[in-house]
């Protein structure tokens, strides 16, 4: 009997229990896998673990935005603003300032004696020395005067001897007791008295010969004629309002100026000065000052000071108008400030409002010297290191403290473009 063939038996390979398993007897069945309850619980703390640290972020974050805002708050409470530093100016500054030029020396010439102008030598313009004759004057009542008084001295000097010669002879006899002492006595006094009728007529006769050297008419000092108000043939009168001429010395010329109250200290005798005039451009004249008032106008609040200037061309003119800068050495460098950092109160005057380095305010008193129109001088009160407010509020208090504003690019500033 032919042997069947049959397929191959294959067998499941057995797997391999883990090292340490224990490996279940044929036909014994397998212990079941243990519980996974211990997820959820560990899901659960991871969750809780997570909100704690959400809620103490929360809590944190709250806290420091509670402080920033009471910081942002307290912060908001105090000014800020904005700051400069002065700008220091040189010691010596030039001043410049409206003058009025006068002649060195002006006289008016009046007449002294009464009568005609005969004849006038010098007109206006002309340069005359000291002595030089001006004009002439016909005097025929004066000259008549005169006559007179000398023939009243004639007289005169003739009732003397007459008055000499009879006091001589009572006198004599006197001795001989020829007459009385009393009329002796007479004849001696009028003798005296004649001799001071001389002396009267003799000052008399003086007086009208020195009047009679009015008749011309001669310049006092040397200058020029600037005015001559009279012709030939004029009729005058002495001791009448009325000029006749008018001299002015014009080298060297006066030059008064009104230096303000500011700089009254800073003045000394011979600090130079220049003047210019618009109707000279290009052209400058040095001069020096001479003088001062020495007092305060009370009205303007200037000193007058006066400046002397060599005019030996005579291209300068009295009268004229003319711009002088003046050389002043300041002793303390003064320094410059804009005018929107100056507080003006009536009980304290001008004042300036400054940060101290701990950011409290103080104000400080200051004397203003030049006006520069955007900005001023300050000659008091300041010093380059100073910390000045810009644009101080007018309820600016000193001690308060207030924040400094950071500074802007220049590029910025609108000033500086």
């Amino acid at each position: 009997m032919k042997q069947t063939e049959t397929e191959p038996i294959t067998t499941a390979p057995i797997p391999t229990p883990p090292h340490g398993a224990h490996l279940a007897a044929p036909g014994e069945q397998s212990a079941p896998p243990a519980p996974a309850g211990w997820v959820p619980l560990f899901v659960l703390a991871a969750l809780a673990v997570l909100l704690a640290v959400l809620a103490w972020i929360t809590i944190s974050s709250r806290s420091h935005a509670s402080k920033e805002l009471v910081i942002d708050t307290e912060e908001n409470m105090v000014p800020t603003v904005s700051i400069i530093h002065p700008k220091r100016t040189p010691a010596q500054i030039q001043l410049e300032l409206p003058g009025n030029i006068t002649a060195f020396e002006e006289a008016p010439i009046y007449a002294r004696v009464s009568g005609y102008l005969k004849h006038w030598f010098t007109d206006i313009g002309t340069h005359v020395v000291a002595g030089q004759p001006l004009a002439e004057i016909e005097t025929p009542e004066l000259d008549e005067e005169l006559n007179q008084a000398n023939a009243a001295l004639a007289q005169a000097n003739a009732n003397l001897e007459i008055a000499r010669i009879s006091s001589e002879r009572w006198q004599k006899l006197r001795v001989s007791d020829s007459v009385s002492q009393q009329d002796t006595d007479v004849r001696v006094a009028t003798w005296h008295a004649r001799e001071a009728d001389v002396k009267a007529e003799e000052a008399n006769v003086n007086r009208l010969k020195e009047l009679t050297k009015f008749k011309t008419l001669a310049a006092p000092f040397p200058g020029i004629i600037t005015i001559r108000t009279m012709d030939a043939g004029t009729l005058i009168t002495a001791g009448s309002s009325r000029e006749m001429f008018r001299l002015a010395r014009i080298d060297p010329l006066r030059v008064y100026i009104s230096l303000p109250q500011a700089y009254s200290q800073m003045v000394k005798t011979n600090d130079g000065a220049t003047l210019t005039f618009s109707e000279l451009p290009g052209q400058s004249f040095t001069g020096c000052v001479d003088r001062t008032a020495g007092a305060i106008d009370p009205i303007s609040r200037t000193l007058l000071t006066e400046i002397l200037v060599s005019n030996h061309d005579g291209k300068l003119f009295p009268g004229a108008h003319v711009m002088v800068r003046v050389n002043l050495a300041t002793g303390v460098d003064p320094v410059v400030v804009p005018v929107n950092t100056l507080l003006f109160r009536n009980e304290k005057g001008v004042q300036v409002g400054l940060v101290d380095t701990n950011g409290s305010v103080r104000l400080a008193d200051v004397t203003v010297g030049r006006d520069y129109g955007t900005t001023v001088e300050i000659v008091y009160g300041l010093s380059e290191t100073d910390n000045i407010i810009l644009n101080p509020s007018d309820s600016l208090e000193p001690g308060i403290k207030v924040r400094i504003a950071k500074a802007q690019p220049e590029a910025a500033n609108p000033a500086h473009e």
